[in-house]
């Protein structure tokens, strides 16, 4: 089992680097966003490959283990998905991914462009992961877990190593939480250097729970981000990463994602899905209120969505 620390997360970007895209900041008046004046940072990881920061843990899973002859199989909300399937057109391996019936239009077209096959069972994420571990345990191909896997970890932390040089002298990192994949491998580069907020929607408040409980629990799993925020629980591999160097988690509501993915668009011209629009939605709803002076960063972690219609080609 990989140690996730810096070193371990340094390596693997090291490993997955050619396959990536380093992701660029921008900095703002977050004036612009409706907010009082205060320096933003945003880390624009939607300008991933595949569209999502999901690329990093698809490409550390598929370089840091043996890849059967039958393949990888995923189950995904959509981003997931797409990434594993995204990594595996690019590492000329085959590839099953099973969303459930929820996962949006954007993901499963981009699911379908990177040439895996594709099935969509059931109504939720955890609907999707019982087909996937059936077929894994059928077929014998190579399950990557869209959360609690320590390589998934790894290569998420990655978005914190690029991060950190980037922003060094960020305070705050907020940051969506679904699964924790993503949280949890920031939690595990920074290790407390800067304070961790993670944002839920109210619907779907998997981390919230566990860290009320103690432990994972099952929690609900809707709203308007459930195709991205919402599994049944969080990661039990992230979790005491999330104890131990997370300061707290925000809850948002629907409408204030809405909103946070608006001010984006009309304010900067960026497109976030729900789940990515989540960091904002907490600035705005003020379910996270910076101090005076507060360096703050959020990171808009992905763009697969249909919210912004051009029309026919």
């Amino acid at each position: 089992m990989p140690t996730l620390d810096r070193d371990a997360i340094a390596a693997t970007a090291a490993l997955i680097a050619p396959y990536l895209r380093a992701t660029p900041i921008v900095e703002v008046d977050a004036a612009e966003l409706g907010l009082p004046p205060f320096p933003l940072t945003l880390k624009l990881e939607q300008l991933q490959h595949a569209g999502s920061f999901k690329t990093r843990g698809a490409f550390a899973n598929l370089l840091l283990r043996e890849v059967p002859p039958a393949g990888v199989v995923a189950a995904s909300g959509g981003n997931h998905g797409a990434a594993v399937a995204y990594a595996a057109h690019r590492r000329g391996v085959p590839a099953k991914i099973f969303v459930p019936e929820i996962c949006s239009p954007a993901k499963l077209q981009r699911i379908r462009d990177c040439g895996a096959e594709l099935a969509v069972v059931g109504d939720l994420y955890a609907d999707a992961l019982r087909a996937s571990e059936a077929w894994a345990s059928e077929r014998g191909a190579l399950p990557i877990h869209a959360f609690d896997q320590d390589e998934t970890l790894l290569g998420q932390g990655t978005l914190a190593r690029e991060l950190a040089g980037q922003a060094p002298a960020l305070q705050t990192l907020l940051v969506a939480v679904g699964g924790g994949g993503l949280l949890g491998g920031i939690a595990a580069w920074y290790r407390g250097a800067i304070r961790l907020i993670g944002v839920e929607p109210r619907e779907a408040p998997t981390l919230h729970a566990a860290l009320a409980a103690g432990r994972p629990v099952d929690a609900p799993a809707g709203g308007i981000a459930a195709d991205s925020l919402a599994p049944r629980r969080v990661g039990e591999r992230m979790f005491p990463l999330a104890q131990r160097f997370v300061d707290r988690v925000v809850l948002v509501e629907d409408d204030a994602i809405r909103a946070a993915q608006r001010a984006l668009w009309s304010s900067l011209r960026i497109v976030a899905e729900p789940g990515a629009a989540a960091p904002l939605a907490a600035l705005l709803s003020g379910a996270y209120a910076p101090s005076p002076g507060e360096r703050v960063g959020i990171v808009v972690s992905g763009a697969n969505t249909t919210a912004v219609d051009f029309g026919p080609p």
